[in-house]
């Protein structure tokens, strides 16, 4: 390989080939053959010619594209002109480049060949945000591990805990790295370790690479230099660099798929990119070249304005160039470098060369105390990669570039020299980010490659190692804080010497510093790297200083005057960066303190953080007091200190004293987070309310979940350590002064309190003893094992609501660190979860809202677990604790357990860790019972501000006392000598036990002169025996905490021997002087002779408010004492808790047991009678008041309700008035009552006039659901593969239109609009919520919506509304026609008419247009109303579902829509009773239902529409036509569509609509008869097309014979055989041929099986019929068994004739009615028949009614899995624009793949979903979004999000897959949609609509 570096000699020192353009003629063959020439020439033994002549050729092919030159130097003009050419160049650069890797071959074949020597041991995969992937935490050592989908399928993950997500930054496959997954992962791919049976690669192959290669990578790099111009303000302009790196896409393109080549490929650019040698020749701009030059000093400017030094000290670097070495020295292999470079011009140059290639990467020696300016400042680049990365860094990041670095990693040389190339960029990186303008997208791009080198352990290791990683890693964080810091206004704001970071800065408010604290967190999770990092004393030290910069930051001052004018929002930012930058790492590093062999690391880190905090006090200047009304949230301090400390004694057996400072730094350490406690009181108090929301929002943060554990829980950890060793006298006095509660804390009424107002003190004296009791009974860090404290969360959060899995995951604080174990979802979350709740599945109220699958906790929990302390600790919002003890209470009403409103129940704590021992003192201090027995006393005296939940605190510390009661009590406990304190005159000693029974006679109190203790006292105090009775009974003396403290805090320092002695008290303002100092203070002394035990004894008789109610239980039962644990104890109220405390003292104590007795015996006298009744007398009146509210209420309501019952009612019988009136008239008289109508407007009733008339709300809507009817009963499938697709050939909708042009095409067009009906596809659907209006008000209910600005989702000038009253979607108003109920019950009478009769009346009256009273055809409101409605129901649907005739605007046309509306509401309405009229009865599609109302409105516009009567179908259905030749005269013309081929249920709804309203009920009756017969013989002719040729002659036999019997009109096989002999005359059945032979399938006919086919054929009429005369003359529909609905129907619409009912087999023939001789007719119809498949025999058979085959419309059937339909869609491309689209949609109904929102599917400013919705359903839409899983309505102009119709295993939706868990479908969910999509009810049930202006 001597002549590449001969080349690269050559190309810096040789002589300049002109710069000429290259030869233009054929360039293929020429580039082909000069590659094929040079590889021969280099393969040769002496290639040194063959080396230079390469050389040449590509310094001219490589030199041709510099178009960038030109543009640099200011030769805009060149540029300009040289544009088209540049780009030409440049890709006929790639071309020879291709070309001479290839050396002569063809580049693909070159390509594959490589590709064949690829070891694919690793993925590498790299992707870019936005991909999708997968990341198994089963599978996963580093929590970083991703996978791409494709290994992820391959591998086998079944039962792991994975997720897919959405790449943020992107990322890297890590299938087949087994230092970040576990090899069971693996794909099958990345299995097989293969490099073992990988040929060696042969030399040639990739010969040329090695040449070619360092010149086109160092033309990039030039190129790079070139293009960066260092901008004036030191912004880089954005534009310039984009434009670069346009021009350099397809190299760095080339490069990319180079990569991709595979492992060979791979490690040929790692040699070129890490060789120095050739980096050297290349560029270091000596020789003679100008260019090259040039770039050099670019490149020296470039380094220069980043701020970088470049080294040219010899001396200094060229000593450490050893201890670089990296191993491509090694590699290199150019045995004949040196002797090659003689061939520079001189050797001093080369000397000089040398001198600047000494300085090898610069390694800084950060030394322990200050940090070390180089490792910001100094860069040396000794290779390409090097260098690239620098020029990588200096554009941001480009995408191309970092993908194409990455694709490198698979190289494991490659991989260590890019991590430190890394390493060596570091903190030059982060400079770079912080100057950044588009810092996000280049935070997500530096991750990108960092999570990929740092998350391997081995890798991490090393370059701590060698390139000392952590020092860098610790001093650029540092640096980048350092830019913001401020003076912190802590405590003492004018001298404080105290820095903190400013969280109002960009850097810590767009979180710019993550991508740097992120990257310490993933490397501090390597054990090794920990290790170092926790024995190196100067890192700690330096650590310790940043954390310090943020203890105290976003300090808050209480706004005691004025409301804050800004608010700001600062304070996420600084709870963020306490989480990240100091908590985050803190756990990190706990990690790795898990055993007792690491309590040395533990002992440094408690060291340098005491250093650190005593450091801070004395910046801040703190001594004991706090500096009033203020509070900062943030300790990172003390949180580190205490986390540290709890895991010494947890896991490392450490002894916690030798970790503790002196008393003097505890009583310090417990101030500032003693701080926070009481502040959050204040601030739930409403104290801080002028300081606006955001303090609220701090105190919420503060406790919520992702913050608790590194924020309050430490806290109050710290405090229980400080409190187990402080003096607790000392203690609980703070605690009450923090709280500013003191001064409550007398005996006396009235107290005057200096610090608090009296409004909030109450809650500030919960808060206190709220915190005593969590400080007391809280065991998280205090000797709970992990999974308890799993167990204990999780019931907190599952007490206060039911949870759902996702959102119970969310909750529950994890332990922040990945590797401890409790990871949410990992085994032991489960398995508690399964312990601790029960699941309730999702559950669907039709209509209502849709539930996701929640747990709820088990009966047990309640009963034994439920821990409101824990609940108190971590609800964010108060109403959460309410909620929890409400679903408490229902627990023990339901389960019977306890009726009343229960007290939080007293629940058993795990035992403490012997090392906190000390905490109990608390509970065993005079303070705290002196505290407690004032309370009780002010309790029962009902003194103000104080509440039942003081009572509840005060009792369950005085359980917790008893229940901890250390040592064993001696009946005479000696006092402790010691200087006499004043509270010793209250309790001899400091047992709780003990000091309940104590008598307390008299106290002496500071009261306001106005208290009435003063004046009560006096007497008492004149007599001199009874003052020294009061002497002698031991007067207690007031008892002043604060004093108390000071003095404690006085000893305490003087204890310490240490210069604290020569600490000068600051004077403490008058404020917070002890609170005796006020002068309007008197003493007075009182009579009190209680104990705890009298105190509450005499409790329970006030709370059960009964004389001596109380009566010690184990006087019965003496097992109580012996057996204490009741159950009975357990649950219940203040009485309850009151006794099982009595009990438990008694336990303790055979005398308190005694003196309980005693008391109980004497006959207690009245508490002070004169209060007491006074207050009871209020509570009593207060409780009668309340019940006489309570019953009036009551009343109100009931009656409210039987009002609206009414009026609903009423409301809801309008829509079939007829309804009301008995069918069978009994009386002769006839009975005149019109029906009647409510308005809900106006609340009139009255009838419905034609001045006024009355209107149903209705809603109409343009639809396609019968469209959607397939013939199978099989839904479609969803198509997931590209193979199953979905034709709509076999639809409905798609077979009607083919008939009806078919029609067209050799029919009349107004003959063939009145053959068929339309509406299959966007017909008009009318429903109706059944409430009715007058018109005229409605008009201007309309207005005042109009005039209403505030829209709900719908359109007012689109007519849309909601009914008034039930608040139902509608948009318009159907009018009800006038009319008594009398005519339609005199018309429905039956008559004896014959049927020849019958048919002429009904000829006669469809012939008389004026038929209408003559009223209507007047212009009336009425008749105006029905125009306008007709109007609307016109406009619902689109002009193109309505124009089917061929002269656009024809009569036909509306003819033809109208009666289609009666025929799909019919068709709807069947669909929703399910198909069939089995059922029977009114369903609840009746009750929806407005056919009669419709049907009026119709008829009355059908009659402007006369149709001719020469073509009056009617005629051909009931008479013989005489003259056939008529026929055949106009040829030319096009003949009327045979009466064989009109379907005839749309003759059925003809006739009826053209008859006057309301029709008589015979007339109906008669056109039914007849419409029967042909209908019947078109089942019959449709029966013998489809059967062979045999059985027709068979059959034509068999009925010949019949044919003389009676009766043959009704028989049919012998109308059959007619039918048969008649259409043989024809055309029909010939030119069947074989092919059509084939086609029919060769069933036997046995007579039932015919008999049946011909029912099925007739059915589908004879059930909308039925409907029809449902709703026209309101009769019942019948209900059956499904296989009697024909006889049933049949009957029921009269046309069985009565006797028939005995005959057993039914005969669908017996229905048969003829009004004119069978044969004849037939004979007629079947001529026109024969007439037309004269010439078009195919047609004429296609056309012939076929039987009703249609099944019910269904949705698509989906698939069980949801990955299935994402993985296929999300990367499917949009038919229009060949692109993936953002947001792809699939339609449910059709199958239909479009793009949600896609510009490029615009037509006509219509979206592609809302276009389809239009086509697909007429205006209604179903559409799934793939990458959101939830279902779009389109419904119209409006839409709304439907939900998920897939659920996850624990039943949750996953909107916009956010968990990425598996989804599944949900069978239920998917049948509602359906539902409601048949039933066209979106518009009712869902309620959240909006606007979709055509954009979706």
């Amino acid at each position: 390989m001597a002549a590449a570096a001969a080349a690269a000699a050559a190309a810096v020192g040789g002589p300049q080939p002109p710069q000429a353009e290259l030869p233009a003629p054929g360039p293929g063959l020429d580039k082909a053959a000069t590659a094929a020439h040079l590889k021969a020439a280099l393969s040769r033994p002496d290639n040194r010619a063959g080396a230079e002549e390469l050389q040449a050729l590509l310094e001219r092919v490589l030199s041709a594209e510099r178009p960038l030159a030109a543009a640099a130097d200011g030769e805009e003009a060149a540029a300009a002109g040289g544009g088209g050419g540049a780009g030409a160049a440049e890709e006929e650069a790639l071309e020879w480049c291709k070309c001479l890797l290839a050396g002569g071959g063809g580049y693909d074949e070159f390509c594959a060949a490589v590709r064949a020597y690829d070891p694919a041991a690793l993925c590498g995969l790299v992707w870019t945000a936005n991909f999708v992937a997968y990341r198994c935490r089963t599978c996963g050592i580093s929590p970083c591990m991703s996978l791409c989908a494709e290994c992820f399928h391959q591998g086998d993950h079944t039962g792991h805990d994975f997720n897919m997500f959405r790449s943020q930054a992107g990322g890297a496959c890590d299938c087949g790295d087994s230092n970040v997954m576990r090899e069971s992962g693996f794909c099958k791919r990345h299995q097989i370790k293969s490099s073992s049976n990988i040929p060696c690669v042969p030399k040639d192959l990739l010969m040329m690479s090695e040449f070619v290669l360092p010149r086109f990578i160092f033309c990039l790099i030039q190129y790079l230099r070139e293009g960066y111009n260092e901008p004036a303000a030191d912004v880089p302009s954005e534009k310039d660099l984009n434009k670069v790196l346009q021009l350099l896409e397809p190299q760095i393109s080339f490069l990319e798929d180079l990569t991709k080549m595979g492992g060979a490929m791979r490690s040929v650019l790692t040699q070129v990119l890490t060789n120095q040698q050739n980096y050297k020749d290349l560029t270091s701009g000596l020789g003679e070249n100008a260019c090259a030059k040039k770039s050099h000093e670019k490149y020296l400017i470039a380094l220069k304005s980043s701020g970088l030094t470049y080294p040219e000290d010899k001396l200094v670097y060229g000593i450490q160039e050893p201890s670089a070495g990296t191993s491509t020295l090694a590699v290199q292999g150019f045995s004949g470098a040196t002797g090659t470079l003689g061939q520079l011009d001189s050797s001093d140059e080369e000397d000089q060369d040398g001198s600047q290639g000494l300085g090898k990467r610069k390694r800084v020696k950060l030394s322990s105390s200050t940090k070390d300016q180089s490792i910001m400042d100094v860069l040396k680049h000794k290779s390409f990669l090097e260098e690239l990365l620098f020029w990588t860094i200096k554009y941001e990041f480009p995408q191309k570039m970092v993908t194409f670095l990455l694709n490198m990693l698979p190289d494991q040389e490659y991989k260590v020299a890019f991590t430190k190339t890394f390493v060596q960029h570091y903190a030059f990186i982060m400079k770079t980010l912080k100057k950044s303008h588009e810092s996000d997208t280049m935070s997500n791009r530096i991750v990108h490659i960092s999570v990929q080198l740092f998350s391997n352990e081995e890798l991490a290791r090393q370059v701590t190692e060698e390139c000392q990683l952590l020092d860098i890693m610790v001093t650029v964080l540092l640096y980048m804080m350092e830019s913001c810091l401020i003076k912190s206004e802590l405590q003492d704001e004018e001298n404080s010497l105290h820095v903190v970071v400013n969280c109002g800065e960009a850097l810590l408010k767009n979180n710019t510093y993550w991508p740097l604290v992120s990257d310490f967190i993933n490397i501090l999770s390597h054990q090794s790297v920990a290790k170092r990092f926790l024995e190196d004393h100067g890192l700690l030290v330096t650590w310790m200083n940043f954390v310090s910069f943020f203890q105290g930051m976003n300090l808050n001052k209480r706004e005691l005057n004025e409301h804050v004018e800004f608010e700001s929002q600062t304070y996420y930012a600084a709870f963020a960066a306490e989480l990240e930058a100091c908590a985050q790492p803190m756990w990190g590093l706990l990690s790795h303190c898990k055993v007792r062999e690491t309590q040395e690391y533990t002992r440094n880190v408690v060291r340098y953080c005491l250093e650190a905090l005593q450091d801070w006090f004395d910046a801040i200047n703190f001594v004991d007091e706090p500096a009033p009304n203020q509070v900062t949230f943030h300790l990172p301090l003390h949180r580190y200190y205490a986390m540290f400390l709890s895991k010494a004694v947890k896991c490392q057996e450490l002894d916690l004293d030798s970790v503790l400072p002196d008393q003097e730094m505890l009583m310090k350490l417990m101030i500032h987070p003693l701080q926070i406690q009481a502040s959050l009181a204040e601030i739930h108090s409403n104290m801080w309310v002028r300081n606006g929301l955001q303090i609220k929002g701090q105190a919420m943060t503060y406790v919520q979940s992702h913050f608790c554990n590194s924020m309050i829980d430490p806290d109050i950890y710290l405090l229980q350590v400080c409190a187990s060793r402080l003096d607790p006298d000392y203690f609980i006095s703070s605690v009450f002064e923090r709280f500013k509660v003191v001064d409550l804390l007398t005996m006396a009424s009235q107290h005057q309190n200096t610090v608090l107002d009296a409004e909030h003190e109450r809650s500030m004296l919960e808060g206190a003893l709220t915190f005593l009791v969590i400080l007391l009974s809280l065991r998280l860090h205090l000797g709970m094992s992990d999974d308890e404290i799993l167990r204990a969360e999780m019931v907190a959060q599952l007490c206060m609501n039911d949870r759902t899995h996702s959102s119970l995951l969310d909750l529950i604080p994890e332990n922040p660190n990945p590797k401890s174990g409790i990871i949410p979802g990992s085994y032991s979350f489960e398995s508690v979860l399964s312990a601790v709740a029960d699941f309730k599945a999702p559950v669907f109220e039709p209509g209502g809202s849709m539930q996701q699958g929640m747990y709820t906790p088990k009966a047990e929990v309640w009963d034994q677990e439920f821990d409101p302390v824990m609940v108190i600790l971590r609800t964010v919002y108060r109403r959460d604790v309410q909620s929890a003890m409400d679903r408490y209470t229902a627990f023990l009403k339901q389960s019977g357990k306890f009726p009343g409103n229960p007290w939080p129940p007293y629940k058993k704590r795990t035992p403490l860790h012997p090392s906190y021992k000390g905490l109990m003192r608390l509970l065993h201090c005079k303070t705290l019972h002196i505290v407690l027995f004032t309370l009780l006393y002010k309790i029962l005296m009902d003194h103000q501000n104080l509440s039942e939940h003081v009572l509840c605190m005060v009792l369950y510390l005085i359980e917790l006392g008893l229940e901890n009661s250390t040592e064993e009590e001696s009946d005479e406990e000696v006092s402790v000598c010691g200087p006499e304190r004043c509270h010793d005159s209250w309790f001899p000693g400091s047992n709780l036990v003990s000091n309940m029974r104590h008598f307390i006679n008299y106290v002496r109190v500071r009261v306001p002169e106005t208290a009435p203790e003063v004046k009560r006292d006096s007497p008492a105090s004149t007599s001199s025996d009874s003052l020294s009775s009061l002497q002698n009974s031991g007067t207690a003396q007031v008892f002043s905490l604060v004093a108390e403290r000071r003095k404690k805090f006085q000893e305490i320092i003087n204890r310490s021997s240490s210069e604290a002695n020569q600490v000068v008290r600051p004077k403490t303002s008058s404020k917070w002087s002890a609170p005796g100092s006020a002068p309007q203070l008197t003493t007075a002394i009182l009579e009190i002779k209680e104990s705890i035990l009298s105190l509450l004894i005499k409790l329970h008789h006030k709370l059960s408010g009964k004389q001596n109610s109380y009566y010690p239980p184990w006087l019965d039962d003496i097992e109580i004492l012996i057996q204490p644990e009741i159950p009975k104890y357990n649950h219940g109220d203040g009485i309850t808790a009151v006794e099982r405390i009595l009990l438990k003292a008694a336990l303790q104590s055979r005398m308190n047991k005694r003196i309980i007795e005693e008391i109980c015996r004497k006959v207690t006298p009245p508490v002070p009678p004169k209060k007491i009744t006074a207050a009871e007398k209020k509570t009593l009146d207060k409780e009668e008041r309340r019940q006489k509210a309570r019953e009036r209420q009551q009343k109100l309501l009931a009656e409210f309700a039987s009002r609206q019952k009414s009026f609903m009612e009423t409301a809801m019988d309008v829509d079939s008035p007829e309804n009301d009136i008995p069918m069978e008239i009994t009386t002769a008289e006839p009975q005149v009552s019109e029906a009647v109508y409510d308005c809900v407007i106006c609340g009139q009733s009255g009838p419905s006039s034609e001045d006024r008339p009355t209107g149903l709300v209705v809603l109409l809507q343009a639809s396609s659901v019968l469209g959607q009817c397939r013939d199978n009963i099989e839904p479609k499938k969803l198509p997931i593969t590209e193979e199953e697709q979905i034709y709509p050939w076999d639809t409905c909708a798609a077979v009607h239109d083919v008939r009806l042009s078919l029609l067209q095409r050799y029919f009349k067009d107004s003959s063939c609009l009145l053959a068929v009906s339309i509406g299959w596809e966007g017909g008009v659907y009318v429903q109706t919520c059944g409430h009715t209006l007058h018109i005229d008000c409605h008009k201007s209910y309309m207005e005042s919506l109009r005039n209403d600005q505030v829209l709900q989702g719908f359109s007012v000038d689109k007519g849309e509304f909601t009914c008034p009253l039930c608040r139902q979607f509608a948009n318009s108003v159907l009018p009800c026609y006038p009319g008594s109920n009398v005519e339609s019950n005199l018309w429905q009478r039956p008559s004896n008419k014959s049927i020849q009769d019958l048919i002429k009346e009904v000829e006669e009256l469809q012939g008389r247009p004026g038929a209408f009273p003559v009223s209507i055809s007047s212009e009336t409101n009425l008749s105006k109303e029905m125009e306008s409605v007709m109007k609307d129901i016109k406009n619902t649907t689109q002009k193109k579902y309505r124009d089917y005739s061929k002269t656009p605007g024809s009569p036909d046309n509306d003819f033809l829509f109208m009666y289609s509306v009666a025929r799909t509401n019919l068709e709807l309405e069947l669909i929703h009773r399910g198909g069939n009229l089995c059922s029977g009865g009114a369903s609840t599609a009746g009750k929806r239902s407005c056919l009669n109302q419709l049907f009026h409105v119709l008829a009355l516009h059908m009659r402007l529409y006369s149709i001719d009567s020469e073509y009056n179908p009617w005629r051909k259905l009931t008479q013989l036509v005489e003259e056939v030749n008529s026929q055949q005269g106009n040829e030319e013309q096009q003949p009327e569509v045979p009466i064989l081929y009109h379907d005839v249920t749309s003759l059925l709804l003809i006739q009826i609509l053209m008859m006057p309203q309301p029709l008589r009920k015979d007339h109906f009756t008669c056109i039914v008869k007849v419409l029967f017969t042909l209908l019947y013989t078109q089942a019959l002719v449709a029966l013998s097309v489809k059967c062979s040729e045999e059985d027709r002659s068979a059959w034509k036999h068999t009925g010949a014979l019949k044919k003389n019997t009676c009766d043959t009109e009704k028989s049919y096989e012998v109308l059959l055989s007619f039918v048969i002999s008649e259409l043989s005359k024809g055309k029909l059945y010939h030119e069947e041929g074989t092919q059509e032979s084939a086609m029919v399938s060769p069933i036997s006919w046995s007579p039932e099986s015919m008999e049946k086919y011909l029912q099925d054929f007739c059915l589908p009429f004879l059930r909308i019929t039925s409907l029809l005369q449902h709703h026209l003359f309101g009769e019942d529909l019948p209900s059956c068994q499904e296989e009697e609905e024909f006889s049933v129907l049949s009957s029921c619409l009269g046309l069985l004739p009565t006797f028939y009912q005995t005959e057993h087999p039914f005969i669908s023939a017996s229905c048969l009615d003829w009004p004119v001789p069978a044969f004849d007719i037939i004979s007629q119809w079947c001529f026109e028949i024969n007439s037309f498949t004269e010439r078009h025999a195919e047609q004429g058979k296609a056309l012939l009614i076929q039987e009703a085959r249609w099944k019910l419309p269904h949705l698509l059937q989906l698939p069980e899995n949801y990955n299935t339909i994402f993985q296929y869609y999300h990367r499917k491309t949009c038919s229009v624009c060949t692109k993936v689209p953002k947001d792809p949609a699939v339609c449910l109904v059709c199958g239909t793949f479009v793009c949600l929102k896609g510009l490029c599917c615009k037509q006509q400013s219509y979206c592609e979903c809302v276009l389809h919705s239009q086509n697909c359903g007429a205006g209604t839409g179903i559409f799934l979004l793939i990458n959101a899983s939830v279902i779009i309505i389109i419904r119209g102009h409006r839409f709304c999000l439907w939900g998920s119709v897939y659920l996850d295993a624990h039943g949750e939706e996953d909107r916009d897959l956010r968990r990425g868990k598996p989804l599944y479908i949900c069978k239920e969910r998917y049948k509602v949609l359906e539902q409601q999509w048949i039933s066209h009810t979106f518009d009712h049930i869902n309620k959240r609509w909006g606007p979709h202006y055509n954009g979706l």
